[in-house]
Formats: C-alpha cells, structure tokens, sequence
C-alpha cells in the first residue's frame, strides 16, 4: 500500500515480536531436540511435525509481525484475514507440531489436564469458541479490544487457546482422546459452520458501518497505537477524515462486507477440508474392518474344513 511510506521499519516489521519468536523456537528445540532424553517414551520429531512448527511460527510473524498486523487496524478485511488464520489455520498447525510424547507430558500437569478435560468436551468446545468469535465482533467489544495492546493481546490469546480446544475433539493426535465416531466428527464440524454464520452475515449484509476502528479518524488514529510507533503516528498529523480514505481505499461499507465474506470463505474452506479428512479415514477404517473380517470368516472355515 502506498501509506506505507508513512511508518518506520519498526512499526511495519515489529523486530521485537520476531525476537520473541526466534526465543520461542529456540525453546521448542531445546525440550523436544536437544533436552528430549528428559521425557519418558520421547522420540525425535516427525518431519510433519517441524514443517507443522514452522509453519505455525512463519504465519503467526506474517499476520501478528508484518504490516498484515498493521493494516488490520485499518481495514477490516484485513482483520478478518488475520483472524481466519489465527484462529482456523494456525490451532491446526499447533495441535499437529507438538509430539505425541510432549502432549502427554503437558497433559499431565494439573492445570491443563483440567482445562483439557473440561474444556474440549465437544459442546462445550463448540459452544464457548462460537459465543467467544461472536462476542468479539460486537461492534462495542471490537472497538474497545483497540484501545490497550494489552486488552488486544489478552482478546486475541483468549480466542486462539479457545479455537484449540474447538479443533481437538476432531485432530488431536492423541488415541486415548480420540473418542468420536466419524458421523459425530462431521456433524459437529458442520455445526460449527453453522454457529459462525450469524456473526459473519451480520457483518456482511449490514447496512451501516459497524465499527467506530475503522470509521472514525480518532478511534483509529488509537487503533494504530497498538502497533506503530509515536514517531510514526507524528507523521499522520491530526485525526482528520481524510484519513479514513487514505488508510481504507476500499471504502468503510465495502471493505465491511468483504471481511465478513474473506471469514466466512477461508472458513468452509477449512470445514470443508477437514471434513474430507475425516470421510476418507473413515471410509478407510471401514474398509479395513471389513477386510480383516473376511480374512477372519475365511480362516474359520479353512480352518472348520481342516477339521473335516
């Protein structure tokens, strides 16, 4: 975008949040690599599991760290990509980057076993993500997320660890957690499209701009303040609606309902996906089943023929 120009290095790139994430990813590598010996029954990490890694920690600088970050507090469309992928992509990318041997190990602290256990019921999980999305986006709780990095930050972990325990009753990789059958799997995929649907044609068909972030110059002039530096935003001069224009060339309406439809479509993408999933290895199990019962009935009867 051409506004760019307007912000320094450190308000595009956020330089301190891809030091944190180096940190982190240095500490993945020493409990799961170097200090795994510590751990009953560990084994090296899968391939899948470090692609799964990086993954998760690429895409969380990109929307968290790059101006993805900073344009979210601008535009809606953009806040809404930021959330498809922080709270449908990256739990996914999470769940499958930690080793099995490692998931036991967390589950058997106190604290998260009980959140586990209480918390990814599947109703519950379903019920307390949804209530949690939709609760976000109400235009007062949106608007008044922006207002303190740290309100912000506390929304956006609350959500992720939310959409964790939503995607565990179908992907968590663990067999004594697996307790689903394929039809429940699938119907509770499909209500959580269902429950998201309100929310997002809320946002789409609404006649008027919702959110005062991305509609009123001073809302977002604080808005930015999450993210830019106050050099930066010395720059943009006073909170004229000039500004609105500037930041949002797609238009306060427009680029409303386009957020809206970006959720909603990255969402049945991922549903959809998922679903599939849980079809084929469905089909598959069945399939073995029936094949391991013919050769069972057909060694019966060799064997009942043997007897003869």
């Amino acid at each position: 975008m051409p506004i760019f120009y307007l912000f320094d290095f450190r308000s595009l790139w956020s330089p301190y949040f891809a030091i944190f994430l180096l940190f982190i990813t240095v500490i993945c590598y020493l409990i799961t690599v170097k200090y795994r010996h510590f751990f009953k029954g560990s084994k090296p990490p899968t391939k899948k599991q470090i692609a799964s890694f990086i993954g998760f920690v690429t895409i969380l600088y990109i929307i968290k760290g790059s101006p993805i970050d900073l344009m979210s507090h601008m535009m809606l469309t953009m806040h809404m990509l930021q959330m498809a992928f922080l709270l449908l992509i990256m739990p996914i990318l999470f769940i499958h980057s930690i080793p099995t041997w490692l998931w036991r190990a967390l589950l058997n602290i106190k604290v998260i076993k009980f959140l586990f256990h209480h918390l990814t019921k599947p109703v519950v999980a379903l019920l307390l993500f949804n209530v949690g999305f939709s609760v976000y986006h109400v235009p007062l709780i949106l608007d008044f997320s922006k207002t303190t990095s740290f309100y912000h930050a506390s929304i956006h972990t609350l959500l992720f660890f939310l959409a964790i325990f939503m995607f565990w009753p179908v992907i968590n990789p663990l067999k004594e957690y697996d307790k689903m059958s394929g039809i429940l799997k699938t119907g509770y995929m499909f209500a959580n499209g269902v429950l998201m649907l309100p929310a997002c044609a809320l946002i789409i068909f609404a006649n008027d701009p919702m959110y005062q972030t991305y509609s009123d110059p001073e809302a977002l002039i604080n808005a930015l303040t999450l993210c830019a530096t106050p050099s930066s935003l010395s720059e943009l001069g006073s909170s004229s609606p000039e500004l609105i224009s500037l930041f949002n060339p797609l238009g306060v309406l427009q680029d409303q309902q386009l957020g809206g439809i970006i959720m909603k479509v990255v969402q049945e993408i991922v549903y959809g996906a998922i679903i599939a999933k849980i079809f084929f290895e469905w089909y598959r199990k069945d399939q073995e089943e029936a094949f391991e019962e013919t050769v069972n009935f057909s060694q019966a009867q060799s064997n009942k023929d043997n007897l003869k």
